[in-house]
């Protein structure tokens, strides 16, 4: 990514007029000429010198680092998607921010319940299943719970053989690779987070195609695949699995649509009339 020195240079002009004084602990003297910072006190709160920063804002500076970025985040009291615009304009990705605590969005959770002909569910990107509709809970029951224990789909495809037994034989290596390789992608965006090392040490502890699969470091981040089932009752089910990112927090939105021209509207049709029957060994979220 290149350093977009005149957007840049405006844009920490325009942040800096906007802070006043006194939100960050400074005296406003009658002989303050404008409402906002000077430059040296940017420069002082960010810990640089005057000179350095100076020449920032008349975009002929060098490329910030990304700690120096941070500095003037804190300085100029930059909101997180404040924070994400400084470091594109200075040629950086924005810092990792990992918001998950488990809690879905009322507008999730409403949505949800909105799509009663459609399997829906809210998964973090660690493969958590957060929350399900009606017809995605008698379509996995008792695979893919929302309780804590046992909710994780990575966890549960290479811990559980069972698991599996709803998908082709033939399939399963390329399920193995697309759990992996997604997972990867999340544990590098959360850098140091706890919860992804765990998760991560705990599977490469409990099995050793998953560490084969970690070694190859393959990396894909989920977004639509096709995936067949095999119910019970009513056979195999082909479906379309479309993930929806979204904006905060690292949850998906993930729909199970039928591919156009089969017949699985009509299973889905009949797998709400049989309701909870439990899906024999069903899939998790994935897909595959």
């Amino acid at each position: 990514m290149l350093i977009n020195r005149p957007d840049l240079a405006d844009f920490l002009r325009r942040q800096r007029d906007r802070v006043r004084p006194h939100d960050v602990g400074l005296v406003s003297g009658p002989r303050r000429r404008t409402p906002g910072l000077r430059r040296e006190e940017v420069a002082q709160l960010a810990g640089m010198s005057a000179d350095y920063y100076i020449r920032l804002e008349q975009a002929r500076g060098p490329q910030p680092s990304t700690s120096m970025l941070a500095a003037l985040a804190r300085a100029l009291r930059l909101t997180t998607d404040e924070r994400d615009h400084l470091h594109l304009l200075a040629g950086h990705a924005p810092p990792a921010a990992h918001t998950d605590t488990g809690h879905v969005a009322p507008g999730l959770l409403h949505l949800l319940d909105q799509l009663p002909t459609t399997p829906a569910q809210v998964v973090s990107d660690l493969g958590d299943v957060l929350a399900q509709n009606a017809i995605a809970e008698a379509l996995f029951s008792g695979v893919c719970t929302v309780s804590e224990h046992g909710r994780n789909v990575v966890w549960r495809w290479f811990t559980q053989p069972s698991v599996r037994a709803a998908y082709p034989p033939e399939e399963h290596d390329h399920y193995s690779r697309l759990h992996v390789a997604d997972l990867r992608a999340a544990v590098a965006r959360r850098g140091t987070d706890i919860a992804a090392a765990r998760l991560l040490e705990r599977l490469r502890a409990a099995s050793e195609e998953f560490r084969t699969l970690w070694e190859l470091h393959e990396v894909a981040v989920r977004r639509h695949t096709r995936m067949r089932v095999l119910h019970d009752v009513l056979g195999f089910i082909d479906l379309d699995c479309q993930v929806l990112l979204a904006p905060e927090g690292d949850h998906r939105l993930v729909l199970y649509t039928p591919p156009p021209g089969s017949d699985s509207s009509d299973h889905l049709a009949l797998l709400r009339v049989i309701g909870t029957q439990q899906f024999a060994t069903a899939a998790d979220f994935d897909e595959s």
